[in-house]
């Protein structure tokens, strides 16, 4: 059996052409005096083609002990880490299998070490209640090597079950199936998630978590101190989930459980199955921040249950789930919402396009990843908002929501549980607009630059129009700053500009301030007076606005972004300012050395990214 070049992942080092693994069970011991994970997994594997003498499993920094294949011992070998794929664990067969289909169990006693690039060990002072030590883990798109020996790649979806032993409450992306007392200070915890998932999706964290239900299936998770206001902040959820069923299929995974990390965090949220990973700052005490969890939820289609099969189609996970993340926001705040969050995710589009350069490979929505090349240095908007736009732009060629949505839930229950192509999309988006609406429905379809969309690089090829009725005034009020820069009376302006703007007008605001050119200071000053955007708690509103001061070399913004950029570590926010503070007048050193005074706070993925942002490492 050939695996066609549609399907080959370039990111993993396993012979997923040979073998594929069906189940992982996962027995570990939390140690967070030596700060591993160790223990054994247990992989039920069956054999894709005759005369099979080997497996090849992904690895990351493990310490790997000894393997077992069908209970007997085999020779295995660690290969030299290769790029940013890490290191192949080769496991000699004891016996070649000389029939496909044949099963096979590998067992793999093995530990994490320092170097794990999946999972953060927090000291008590890095957790809000100070007093217990925290992990979690974040394992896409390719770190769960870094955690479990194993086929890491999107293709392979497994079952697995998990017993962890810890002295502190175990959560995981799977149903919770249970307790038992090892001994005083020791409690297992067991798991079961019976829908197969890709191992960039198994997930775990451990720490001082209490739960608080906020809906028929839905539980809030995270330290004591901060679970009332998770609980008000996030009391909308089922209505998200209820509204991705009623666009949709039926929602497969029985819980939508929410757990608010410590602030190290890197992302907005992680869609784990079950158990939603979210970022604190997502807390803004006003709800202005919660469309993320609309996104999250949408995973659970768009992701989780159908997903791509390599990181060359990241744009079928993330571009399909901005896409039902929007029709979820349409149906429950009205179309403005949807068009006003399109204009939105457009101005970061171009944001990315912009810091990459605007033939670059790395705004190809089907990126090259040969030769080792890592994914998270493509990590950007583009999937999500090229992929969205060329969603968007799909559904008005066909004829608008009226034909496009019945396929969106042809699209899931097609491909359900299966891992998929670029390829595989485009054929059934053929194959049903043909079988649904006939001949001149495909003549609609050829009228789309499918290549251009998909492997020319660079801003969309079509400019998607969207309503700006919630976005005119503040792009008004934008411009009468931007035309008032070389005037010394600003009496035109006052705190009732923006006093009936949503937070995600004022976002608006301030981005297109960052289309012109730097403000003077003294305005920038004067802006601050009257709105009071300094002492925002919205995240991406600070955000945007330490951006327009950064860019205006506006200094006493300086100790503003130093305190924002260390006390939480979600890449959105960090990464963009660590750049403009390493560019701003006086801002180099400071930028260097905040990040290496608080290095260890930041998790992995986003040190080795921010040290590429400053200059700390050839990028």
């Amino acid at each position: 059996m050939c695996i066609s070049a549609a399907t080959i992942d370039y990111s993993t080092q396993a012979n997923i052409d040979q073998v594929k693994t069906t189940h992982v069970h996962l027995d570990w011991h939390v140690d967070f005096n030596r700060k591993v994970i160790s223990g054994h997994v247990a992989l039920d594997l069956y054999t894709l083609v005759d005369h099979v003498d080997k497996v090849i499993l992904d690895t990351s920094y493990l310490d790997i002990k000894s393997v077992a294949v069908n209970g007997e011992n085999a020779k295995f070998h660690v290969a030299e880490r290769y790029a940013s794929l890490g290191s192949a664990l080769t496991i000699h067969l004891p016996q070649t299998i000389e029939k496909s289909g044949t099963k096979i169990c590998i067992q793999v006693d093995y530990s994490t070490t320092e170097k794990c690039t999946a999972i953060q060990f927090l000291e008590p002072e890095q957790t809000l209640g100070k007093t217990h030590p925290y992990l979690f883990s974040q394992s896409e798109p390719i770190h769960g090597r870094a955690m479990i020996p194993c086929q890491d790649s999107p293709s392979v979806k497994v079952t697995y079950s998990a017993k962890v032993t810890s002295p502190l409450p175990v959560v995981m992306s799977a149903l919770q199936e249970g307790t038992e007392e090892v001994s005083d200070d020791l409690k297992a915890y067991f798991f079961k998630q019976p829908t197969s998932i890709p191992s960039y999706l198994i997930a775990i964290a451990v720490g001082n978590l209490v739960g608080r239900e906020i809906g028929p299936r839905s539980t809030v998770w995270c330290e004591p101190e901060m679970v009332e206001q998770a609980a008000w902040e996030f009391s909308d959820t089922e209505s998200f989930i209820a509204t991705g069923e009623s666009l949709l299929t039926p929602y497969e995974w029985g819980r939508y459980d929410l757990l608010v990390l410590p602030p190290s965090f890197p992302y907005g949220g992680m869609e784990n199955p079950c158990l939603t990973f979210v970022t604190p700052t997502l807390l803004a005490g006003d709800k202005s921040a919660v469309a993320v969890i609309a996104h999250e939820i949408a995973h659970s289609w768009m992701g989780n249950l159908v997903t791509t099969n390599s990181w060359k189609h990241y744009w079928l996970n993330e571009g399909w789930t901005v896409f039902i993340e929007r029709k979820i926001l349409g149906r429950l705040h009205g179309e403005a919402t949807r068009q006003f969050e399109a204009l939105s995710g457009l101005k970061s589009l171009q944001e990315s396009v912009d810091l990459f350069g605007s033939d670059s490979p790395k705004t190809v929505l089907n990126p090259d990843l040969r030769g080792g090349a890592d994914p998270d240095d493509f990590f950007s908007k583009v999937p999500y908002e090229k992929g969205f736009n060329f969603l968007y732009h799909i559904e008005k060629v066909v004829g608008g929501p009226s034909v496009f949505e019945p396929y969106m839930k042809a699209y899931v229950e097609n491909f359900a549980s299966t891992s998929i192509s670029t390829e595989d999309w485009k054929d059934f988006l053929y194959r049903y607009m043909e079988k649904v609406h006939g001949p001149s429905m495909v003549e609609k379809l050829n009228t789309i630059d499918f290549d251009a969309w998909i492997n020319k690089p660079g801003m969309p090829p079509v400019d998607n129009q969207f309503d700006t009725t919630l976005a005119d005034a503040c792009l008004d009020l934008a411009d009468r700053w931007n035309k008032a820069r070389d005037l010394e009376n600003l009496g035109q302006f006052s705190p009732k500009d923006v006093e009936h703007f949503s937070a995600g007008q004022k976002i608006v605001f301030l981005e297109r301030l960052t289309d012109c050119e730097p403000l003077p200071c003294a305005l920038i000053s004067k802006m601050d007076e009257l709105y009071q955007f300094t002492p925002n708690h919205n995240a991406d509103l600070r955000l945007r606005w330490q951006q327009v001061c950064l860019m205006a070399n506006y200094e006493p913004i300086y100790p503003e972004v130093v305190q924002f950029i260390t006390e939480q570590g979600r890449m959105k926010f960090v990464r963009p300012l660590y750049r403009l503070l390493h560019q701003a007048k006086n801002g180099a050193q400071l930028a260097i050395d905040t990040y290496l005074k608080h290095k260890t706070f930041y998790h992995p993925i986003a040190a080795q990214l921010i040290e590429k942002d400053i200059g700390l490492v050839k990028a």
